[in-house]
């Protein structure tokens, strides 16, 4: 059986939750090395699976025994470390957002074209049972047209859950760049495109700091986006839902109303104008709180697009598109007008 070595490059929360976990599991997968600059993080992982340790990124990328990386450090860092990768023959998921500017995301697909290697981006809703059987819904017209639609992702912050609590880079506007519209508005703008299928046009947006006045990135946001085909809605991100999260979507079409991530009971509720209301529990969302993680999908695809030679279901491209809607949103804020996307 054919392996993918992998090497990990940053050992925060989302590596322990997500990416060795979900890379232990999955049978095509050898992991062969781990990257922090806290060696000791690198370390534990690397124990459990008998991996090389690195404190040095171009260390790691210098290592033979690794086919492909996952990047999983601050915002700032992705577009140069995701490069340097490619270009030492790495196949590369990056962690979202991709990138800091456009500039970046179209400097790392064409690093990714010219090396010949895999560029995916870590946007794990696409994954999500509920939004795959949404998608198909909208698709099969069972909404009919779709008028509006509104989509949210709250939670506490990062100090909840991040491996350096209120001392996390989350904070650091330097590594961040963006607070929660780059932590959690852009997992929902490359939703809001993989829903409907189809890009958005126009962005309206409403970024501020209100519940954690001592940083300088934002923690709340809401937006309103147009669709290539009329249809609006709005997008909300987060880090002052301190008690009750919200991971949900509401799409309202001429046939019926789809309710996703939105009941305790049903992940996946549709209301149609006519008939009795079909509700589903297809398992829970991906959530960074315990007994909430299931598995995300992103790690599996990664590997199966490289074994099979394909592109990955979530490409630079697409994490291209999903940035450009968080940065116009914030240009919006900063410039009180609406954006309108080539």
């Amino acid at each position: 059986m054919k392996k993918v070595r992998v090497g990990i490059i940053g050992c925060g929360s989302i590596t322990g939750k997500r990416h060795f976990p979900e890379y232990k599991a999955n049978e095509h997968v050898e992991i062969t090395a781990l990257c922090d600059l806290v060696e000791e993080r690198a370390k534990v992982y690397a124990d459990e699976v008998g991996a090389n340790v690195y404190s040095s990124f171009e260390d790691l990328l210098e290592d033979p025994s690794v086919d492909a990386v996952s990047v999983n450090l601050p915002n700032a860092l992705h577009a140069p470390v995701t490069i340097k990768a490619l270009q030492a023959g790495k196949h590369v998921l990056c962690e979202k957002p991709m990138a800091t500017s456009v500039q970046e995301a179209e400097d790392m697909i064409q690093a990714a074209d010219e090396a010949g290697k895999t560029l995916m981006i870590g946007h794990n809703q696409r994954f999500v049972a509920s939004h795959e059987k949404g998608r198909e819904y909208i698709q099969e017209g069972r909404l009919g047209r779709v008028y509006s639609f509104r989509t949210a992702f709250g939670h506490g912050g990062p100090e909840g859950w991040s491996v350096d609590g209120r001392d996390s880079w989350f904070f650091d506007k330097e590594k961040a760049f963006l607070g929660a519209m780059g932590d959690l508005g852009v997992h929902k703008s490359d939703l809001v495109r993989y829903l409907f299928d189809q890009d958005v046009v126009e962005v309206g947006g409403f970024v501020d700091t209100l519940a954690k006045e001592e940083t300088k990135v934002d923690d709340n946001a809401v937006c309103i986006i147009k669709l290539k085909d009329g249809t609006m809605g709005t997008l909300t991100a987060s880090w002052s839902h301190t008690k009750f999260g919200d991971n949900s979507t509401i799409i309202y079409g001429e046939k019926g109303v789809l309710r996703l991530e939105d009941d305790g009971d049903y992940s996946f509720i549709f209301y149609p104008l006519e008939g009795e209301p079909e509700k589903l529990n297809l398992g829970k969302i991906q959530t960074n709180e315990e007994g909430g993680q299931s598995k995300t999908g992103v790690i599996d695809e990664f590997i199966e697009s490289i074994l099979e030679n394909r592109a990955p279901a979530v490409t630079g491209l697409e994490g291209k598109k999903a940035l450009e809607i968080v940065l116009a949103a914030l240009e919006s804020s900063e410039t009180k007008k609406i954006l309108t996307l080539s």
